[in-house]
C-alpha cells in the first residue's frame, strides 16, 4: 500500500525514502486523490556554488522527473551565462568589453540588468550589481576575508556605481561609463535561476512544486489540482543556533530568500566582519542577524533580502509599506544569546513559530 506523506514530512526528510520503497514494492502512480497517495520526490544538482533541488508529488505529476531535469539543465545554462568565475561566460565577456563601448547582450541578460538598476534606485543604492570590486578587496570573492588598507578600499570604491551602467533598449546594449566597472549577479542570480526553472516546470504541466537553491533561495508554487491549494512550509533557521529552526513560513506562489552573514565572515581584533557589504560605504553591513523576504518572484526576494540587510529595519519597513506585495522578517540580536524579531507584510497564519520569538 502506498504511504501518505505531507509536505511537512517531506521537508523534514522522511518522505523520499518511503516513496522510493513504495515504487520498489511495485506501487503504480495511477491517478488518485492526494489524500490516498502522496509521495514527494526530490531531484538535485550542484550549480552556482550550492545545491539546487526540485520537489514535486510523483503521483500527481508523472512527467515531473522530466520537467525537473530540464529545469535543472537550464540552471546550468544560466550559470554558464552569468558566472563571473568563468572567463567564457557572457557576463565575463561583457565585463571585459563594455568599458570600450556599447555591447549587445542576450535579451534575458539585458532585462535582468534593467531589474537590477531599478532595484538600485528603489533601495537607495543598497542593492548594486557593480559591487564586485568590494567583495574582491575584502577577500570574500574567493570565500576568504581580510581587512583592506584604505588605499585599496578607495580604489575599489571608485569602480562601484550602477549609475554608470548605460542601457540602450533599442539596440539591447550595455555600456560602462566608468573605468573598472563590472557586473556581478551574486545577489540576484540564484533567485532568477529559480524563476526560470519554475517557468520550465509550468511549461511541462507541473504547477505544484518547490524549487530551492542552497535552501536560502526558494520558489514555491501551489495549484488546487484535485484539492484545495496548500502552502509549502519553508523553515527559517535560527541565526544563533545552527540546526535549529526559528520559524516556518507558509509559502504559496511566491519566492523567498534569506540573507545573513552566519556562514561567510571573519574576525579581527575581536570584531566580526560579514560578507554582505554596503556598496555605498564599502564597509560590511552590521546590525542584523538575518533578513528573510518573500516576494512575487524569487529574483526579487533574493535582491531585496540583501538590500534590506544593508538598509536596516527602519528603511526596509518603509519599503515594505510602499510595496504591499513584499513581506520581510528581521532577526536582530538581543541579550543572553536570544534574538528579537520584527515582521512586515505577512498575512495571518503565514508565520508559524518553531521556537519562542524573543522580545
Amino acid at each position: 500500500m502506498a504511504r501518505k506523506h505531507t509536505r511537512r514530512q517531506f521537508l523534514h526528510g522522511r518522505s523520499l525514502t518511503d516513496a522510493v520503497e513504495d515504487m520498489l514494492d511495485g506501487t503504480q502512480a495511477e491517478p488518485t486523490t492526494p489524500e490516498t497517495k502522496v509521495s514527494y520526490l526530490r531531484f538535485g544538482r550542484k550549480a552556482m556554488a550550492c545545491q539546487f533541488e526540485a520537489v514535486f508529488d510523483v503521483y500527481r505529476f508523472r512527467q515531473g522527473a522530466e520537467a525537473a531535469l530540464k529545469a535543472l539543465d537550464f540552471v546550468d545554462e544560466l550559470e554558464q551565462q552569468l558566472s563571473v568565475y568563468r572567463e567564457d561566460s557572457e557576463v565575463s565577456r561583457l565585463n571585459r568589453t563594455a568599458g570600450q563601448g556599447p555591447v549587445r547582450v542576450a535579451e534575458n541578460l539585458w532585462k535582468l540588468i534593467q531589474v537590477g538598476l531599478t532595484l538600485h534606485q528603489e533601495t537607495q543604492g543598497a542593492f548594486d550589481l557593480t559591487a564586485g570590486p568590494l567583495s574582491k578587496v575584502w577577500g570574500f570573492y574567493r570565500r576568504s576575508g581580510g581587512i583592506p588598507d584604505e588605499v585599496s578600499l578607495q580604489t575599489a570604491m571608485q569602480k562601484v556605481g550602477s549609475a554608470a551602467v548605460k542601457l540602450d533598449e533599442q539596440g539591447q546594449t550595455v555600456e560602462f561609463q566608468k573605468p573598472g566597472l563590472e557586473l556581478n549577479f551574486g545577489g540576484i542570480g540564484k533567485g532568477y535561476a529559480l524563476d526560470e526553472a519554475g517557468r520550465i516546470m509550468f511549461t511541462h504541466g507541473v504547477d505544484d512544486f518547490l524549487l530551492h537553491g542552497g535552501a536560502s533561495s526558494v520558489l514555491a508554487c501551489s495549484s488546487a489540482g484535485m484539492q484545495a491549494a496548500t502552502a509549502w512550509p519553508v523553515g527559517v533557521g535560527h541565526p544563533l543556533k545552527p540546526g535549529k529552526q526559528l520559524v516556518e513560513i507558509q509559502l504559496m506562489n511566491r519566492g523567498l530568500s534569506t540573507s545573513g552573514s552566519g556562514t561567510q565572515f571573519f574576525r579581527h581584533a575581536g570584531r566580526r566582519y560579514g560578507h554582505i557589504l554596503d556598496p555605498r560605504t564599502g564597509q560590511p553591513a552590521d546590525g542584523l542577524l538575518s533578513v528573510t523576504v518573500t516576494a512575487p518572484s524569487a529574483a526579487l526576494a533574493d535582491a531585496l533580502s540583501t538590500a534590506f540587510y544593508v538598509l536596516g529595519v527602519e528603511k526596509s519597513m518603509d519599503y515594505c509599506a510602499k510595496h504591499p506585495e513584499i513581506a520581510a522578517l528581521f532577526v536582530l540580536p538581543s541579550t543572553g544569546g536570544r534574538v528579537q524579531t520584527q515582521a512586515a507584510g505577512f498575512a495571518e497564519g503565514e508565520l508559524v513559530w518553531e521556537t519562542e520569538p524573543a522580545d
